[in-house]
């Protein structure tokens, strides 16, 4: 089966409520009549499998993909007011278990979660997964500002630990992101930087140390930090700031994480898969952003120069075994 771990879906529910509330993030129509999401740094148009199931399938069918892993992308939900996001939270999570419902051969789903309200995204991460039967959360890459290794979001992790679900880190708006908000560098830099950031501090913090069954899944094939790793190893050794809540090298945690294929370049792939090897590795398209990638995703895994069975462990094999498929 070939699982396209990296997609995005806008539930109707989310959708309306966005539209109703008075928050972080704007739905308007622009001057062609396409419909937009604002917020802050960058924004998404919203097109046909955004929120339409039919022609979701229809290009999942194009592209090869047996099923894929809903998630919410930007603005998700953390950004709101405590209250609203945790109401439009479930709203997201009931949908798409009645997606899941109705299409089990086609859809999974990872829940999105109130994360300005630690107590609240911890309940819901549980009601998700054990009423509405998705199979983990997400992350955005920061809270509001505040990064992910902030201590307030422990019980989040905890829990995530407890219920043996994967959590998967997907960019938003970067913590600073003042000097990328022309030329759209915000999806194309600010998104990766500030994924690696996640990673790096939940790492150097002693998050991935204290929680050694967590499991994480940082997008965009980890964002920046896997061509870095020469010079996270080398600082590591440098200085002993980098030693104070750790005790192995920062290659021990790293190698720990998976990451999403979607970064449309086989020899940046090769180097990442070089370093990670075979089994942390999960397939994304991206699909359907403007920079989505589900007509190319599958075939990319297969054009690659490594044995078959480690494709196959990419294409899907990897993404069963996290979500228990």
């Amino acid at each position: 089966m070939i699982i396209d771990w990296h997609n995005h879906f806008y539930p109707e529910a989310y959708l309306k409520g966005l539209k109703e509330e008075s928050g972080y993030a704007r739905v308007e129509r622009d001057a062609q009549g396409r419909l937009l999401i604002h917020y802050e740094g960058d924004y998404n148009v919203v097109v046909g499998p955004h929120i339409d199931l039919v022609d979701r399938i229809k290009g999942m069918d194009r592209g090869g993909i047996d099923m894929q892993v809903l998630t919410l992308t930007t603005p998700s939900v953390e950004r709101e007011r405590p209250e609203t996001g945790v109401r439009l939270a479930r709203m997201a999570n009931d949908g798409y278990s009645r997606i899941v419902e109705d299409h089990p051969d086609r859809f999974t789903a990872l829940a999105a979660l109130p994360l300005q309200d630690p107590a609240a995204a911890a309940e819901e991460l549980e009601r998700a997964v054990r009423d509405l039967g998705l199979r983990g959360g997400t992350f955005m890459s920061n809270v509001a500002g505040k990064p992910l290794d902030s201590k307030e979001l422990a019980p989040v992790y905890e829990r995530a630990v407890k219920l043996d679900v994967p959590l998967y880190i997907h960019p938003t708006s970067p913590i600073n992101s003042r000097s990328m908000e022309d030329y759209r560098l915000v999806p194309i830099l600010g998104f990766g930087v500030d994924t690696s950031l996640a990673v790096l501090r939940l790492l150097f913090s002693g998050t991935l140390e204290r929680l050694p069954k967590l499991k994480l899944v940082a997008s965009h094939l980890g964002g920046v930090y896997p061509y870095l790793r020469g010079r996270i190893e080398t600082g590591y050794n440098a200085y002993p700031e980098c030693k104070a809540n750790i005790s192995k090298p920062p290659g021990h945690y790293l190698k720990k994480v998976w990451v999403d294929s979607i970064i449309y370049d086989n020899d940046v792939l090769m180097s990442t898969l070089a370093y990670l090897g075979p089994g942390k590795i999960v397939l994304g398209s991206d699909d359907p952003h403007q920079i989505g990638d589900i007509d190319k995703a599958v075939g990319r895994i297969k054009s690659l120069d490594i044995p078959e069975g480690e494709k196959q462990m990419i294409l899907g094999e990897n993404s069963a075994k996290l979500l228990k498929l």
